[in-house]
């Protein structure tokens, strides 16, 4: 393995607490670290004072601060704290009063000498703390947590500002009521929302650090207590406010440190060569070795290879508190969306992190596995741990060419898994950079860091199926089933295939995998290619024998040649067609035990779909609650013209069958019309789900894909069904345009619309021509539309019927919207307020193309805004204008979520979907 030199930088000094080995004399003890005291000599001893150093080359310099997830974190959960008890103070005006009143009752009988006291106390404490614990870290040279403390203070002053503004002059009266009350020196003026001082000092404190040292965490509790309480029985201030003041003192001392970063204390070489002397070793020289550069193995720490002045080198793993950190967004999302049993914890302290690698090395030796042997560890500090072990060289499995991968290696890695397994140890990651084969070709387990004792059948399986697909991937499914039926038996194997699906395996392996995918893919496509240009080439052969003599002959020998065709296309197809690695284990298995369980096992706690659909059936009603509380529905109701309410239910219930209609006209193939229809009517539900622009043309690739079209031209429909509906939308919006121009619109003039609406197009050309980014953007999309899409516009060119049929539905579906608009007005305006049907579609087109653009499911608050604003630009009065859209909506948009939810269940239950 290629090993990199430490960096001869003097660094902070280790704990105190550390564990020492037996010595190096007997490196074979299998007994516990001990703790060990305090060290004899000074961490920043000169070498020559103590051993000799030498310390190989340079480590790669790091960065003076990180950015840590954790503050991040905190940060948010600061922010929705705050969120929180803003809303409470908003919405439960009651138990904010009675709980103000009950504080005010109980410490209204507080003696006046204490409460005098308690606030003298507390006013001089809130100020000499932070300066003593200033002066403290500053004898201590940490000068710059000092200055990330001040900028927290200057920035948490900024916001309390800001707070108390926007209570005093924009806040609703519940809660300024809940943050404010009159102030005892003067009832005239109110008290501060935000303490001034008091949330500058909170963030001060958080951002240097104060937390982590019980002593001064303890003062600072005692002192923020004291104050609170003298503040609250003097009545210069309320619970809500206290509780705000702090929240916001912590979270913008959290969002100084992920902004500025946090100075980087993690280890140096030379820091852990003093660590290493610290627990008995005599270390001579240290060099890192490289770890491969991925996310999912950015936690696993720092490895040095140490050579020492009498006895063998050693292998040091150092973790620190960054290290920690790293994929831990990752993993929070794994916690969150896989049952508990499939996750571990997705933030360790490095307290638990160093007991669990220790535990897990101690108990896979026990079980009789080979795995490296732990003999020491120990603190580098207060942000970082090492742990040494016997040194193990070797080779990784992934760096082993494939015919190093014998049938005895691949034997004995199944026997360390039997060996862990017998003890209910799960490795939890069985990849190929945690399988070493050293110089004599045995194999040892690293990287039991993630894994778990007393695991579960559950674990214990998942681990079988993940060095199935790993050796899979290495000798193929064959070969790595046998060995393992060889080694732990059938039953054991077959058990494994409920757990054999992507989400169960590694993040690195679900990576190989897709890539793998991705070239089985492109290998069909290219023998699709292969075989239509072959067709092509032998219809042009035959081009030149003798025609038929009658029409007649001549189009069957037409359907003839297009069948042959489709025929080759489908062989070449199934030739080219290969199994994925999963199945072929599975199939593999099925031949051993034809009665194995094959049903993949639930390991999600909830799937990204329902997750997706929750979060934008929320914001959809939120958006359509903020709606309607601005409207009066009486008048509207008692005022509306039912037979046009009736007419603009038609025309949105006849825009589906126009929009299967316009799918269908670019499908060659046959397609059951009623179920495209029953498609289209799903796609109201899909709309509050994704954009509008994403999830149609999502929906509608997939049901293709169900009824028996092919990937590629299903795609390729979906493309070409948009990329006509794209251009006949400019033209009708043109035309409609220059219409609405001539009838002299005040408000519109079409020279002045048509001119912005060139030049816009004209500047977007510009600056996607300019930038190389967007430039090599839009060329691969262009590039890709014109390999897949055009095709197959032409092979509906070649039949006029589905061409009309396509081109027709996209003129009545525009229809059916823009008359259903003209109806919504209708019903609620009168003859005056009337306007023409070509602004009605000037107005809708233009909407609805902002509504695709929009990222908002179904264009929500986009098209709404669009709307509203175009027909009052046309002359419809604001009276009509709004609660017209918003009856188009409900019809276009809302009230079809019901049965388009029920017909994607239906769809789905049947396999359409």
């Amino acid at each position: 393995m290629k090993q990199q030199g430490v960096h001869p930088e003097d660094a902070e000094g280790t704990s105190d607490a550390a564990s020492r080995p037996d010595g190096p004399e007997n490196p074979d003890s299998a007994e516990a670290p001990k703790e060990g005291g305090a060290p004899k000599e000074p961490l920043d001893a000169s070498p020559d004072d103590v051993h000799s150093d030498e310390v190989e080359g340079d480590e790669p310099l790091l960065p003076a601060r990180v950015h840590r997830p954790s503050d991040l974190m905190r940060l948010l959960v600061g922010v929705l704290a705050v969120i929180v008890l803003l809303g409470i103070a908003a919405f439960a005006h009651g138990t904010t009063s009675g709980l103000e009143q009950d504080i005010n009752k109980g410490t209204g009988q507080a003696p006046d000498l204490l409460i005098k006291i308690a606030g003298l106390a507390s006013s001089i404490a809130i100020l000499l703390v932070p300066v003593a614990f200033a002066i403290e870290r500053l004898i201590k040279r940490d000068g710059l947590r000092i200055a990330d403390g001040v900028l927290a203070a200057v920035l948490a002053h900024g916001v309390t500002l800001a707070t108390d503004l926007w209570v005093a002059k924009a806040a609703p009266d519940s809660i300024q009521e809940a943050l404010t009350q009159p102030s005892p020196g003067d009832i005239h003026a109110l008290t501060d929302p935000v303490h001034g001082y008091l949330a500058p000092v909170i963030a001060y404190m958080t951002a240097v650090g104060m937390s982590r040292r019980p002593r001064w965490r303890a003062v600072l509790w005692m002192v923020l207590l004291l104050d609170a309480f003298s503040m609250l029985v003097t009545g210069y201030t309320t619970p809500f406010s206290i509780i705000l003041t702090v929240l916001i003192g912590w979270t913008v001392a959290y969002g100084t440190l992920y902004a500025v970063g946090s100075p980087n204390v993690r280890p140096t070489g030379r820091t852990l060569m003093a660590g290493l002397r610290h627990v008995g070793f005599h270390p001579v020289s240290a060099a890192r070795e490289e770890a491969p550069d991925t996310s999912e193995t950015g936690d696993r720490g720092r490895r040095y290879f140490v050579t020492l002045e009498d006895g063998p080198p050693l292998d040091v793993t150092v973790v620190d508190r960054e290290q920690q950190a790293q994929g831990f967004f990752y993993r929070a999302w794994r916690n969150l969306t896989l049952r508990g049993f499939a996750t571990r914890s997705s933030l360790q302290s490095l307290r638990q992190a160093l007991e669990q690698e220790a535990l897990l090395a101690y108990a896979a030796i026990a079980a009789g596995a080979n795995a490296p042997k732990l003999i020491a560890t120990s603190e580098l500090g207060p942000d970082a741990v090492m742990l040494v072990y016997e040194h193990t060289g070797g080779r990784t499995l992934d760096s082993l060419a494939d015919e190093e991968i014998t049938d005895d290696l691949l034997r004995d890695t199944w026997h360390q898994v039997r060996a862990l397994q017998s003890r209910r140890i799960a490795h939890r990651r069985l990849v190929g950079d945690a399988v070493l084969v050293d110089r004599s070709g045995t194999v040892i387990l690293t990287d039991l860091r993630v894994g778990e004792i007393a695991a579960g059948d559950l674990l214990l399986r998942m681990d079988i199926s993940q060095l199935l697909v790993t050796l899979g991937l290495r000798v193929g499914a064959e070969r790595a089933v046998s060995s393992a039926v060889g080694v732990l038996g059938p039953d054991a194997v077959a058990d494994c295939l409920p757990m054999l699906q992507p989400i169960a395996l590694s993040r690195s392996t679900r990576a190989t995998l897709r890539r793998l995918a991705r070239e089985r893919a492109q290998r069909e496509r290219e023998a699709v290619l292969e075989a239509s240009r072959q067709a092509k080439q032998a219809r042009l052969d035959a081009g030149h024998e003798p025609e038929p003599v009658s029409e007649k002959a001549e189009k069957k020998a037409v359907r003839a040649q297009a069948r042959a065709e489709k025929r080759a296309i489908d062989e070449a197809l199934e030739e080219a067609r290969e199994e994925d690695l999963l199945t072929q284990i599975r199939h593999q298995v099925l031949r051993i035990r034809p009665e194995a369980p094959v049903e993949p096992a639930r390991l999600e706690r909830v799937r990204p779909r329902t997750l997706m659909s929750f979060i934008a059936g929320a914001i959809g009603a939120y958006f359509l609650l903020t709606q309607l509380t601005h409207i009066e529905f009486g008048p509207l109701v008692a005022n509306a013209e039912w037979g046009w309410v009736a007419a603009a239910v038609l025309f949105s219930a006849l825009s589906y069958v126009a929009a299967a209609m316009s799918l269908l006209g670019f499908v060659p193939e046959r397609v059951p019309f009623p179920r495209t229809v029953a498609a289209q009517v799903a796609g109201s539900f899909v709309k509050i789900v994704a954009p509008a622009a994403v999830g149609g043309v999502a929906l509608n690739t997939r049901f293709l894909q169900r009824s028996g079209v092919r990937p590629g031209l299903a795609v390729a429909s979906v493309g070409a069904s948009q990329l006509f509906g794209l251009g006949c939308h400019i033209l009708m919006l043109l035309s409609f345009g220059y219409l609405t121009g001539t009838e002299k619109t005040p408000s519109l003039s079409p020279s002045r619309t048509v001119i912005a609406g060139l030049l816009t197009v004209a500047v977007l050309v510009l600056v996607v021509t300019s930038v190389p980014f967007l430039r090599k953007f839009v060329v691969t999309r262009v590039r890709s539309l014109f390999a897949g899409v055009v095709p197959r516009m032409l092979d509906v060119l070649q039949r006029p019927q589905k061409l009309v049929t396509g081109i027709g539905g996209m003129l009545l579906l525009t229809f059916c919207f823009v008359m259903c608009l003209d109806a919504s007005i209708r019903a609620f305006g009168t003859a005056s307020s009337s306007i023409s049907i070509a602004s009605v579609a000037v107005v809708f087109l233009a909407g609805n193309a902002l509504g695709s653009a929009a990222p908002t499911p179904g264009g929500v608050g986009a098209v709404e805004a669009t709307l509203t604003v175009g027909l009052i630009a046309v002359g419809l009065p604001k009276e009509v204008a709004a609660p017209a859209v918003l009856l188009f909506r409900l019809l276009t948009l809302w009230l079809p979520v019901l049965p388009g939810w029920l017909a994607f269940n239906q769809l789905s239950r049947k396999g359409a979907l």
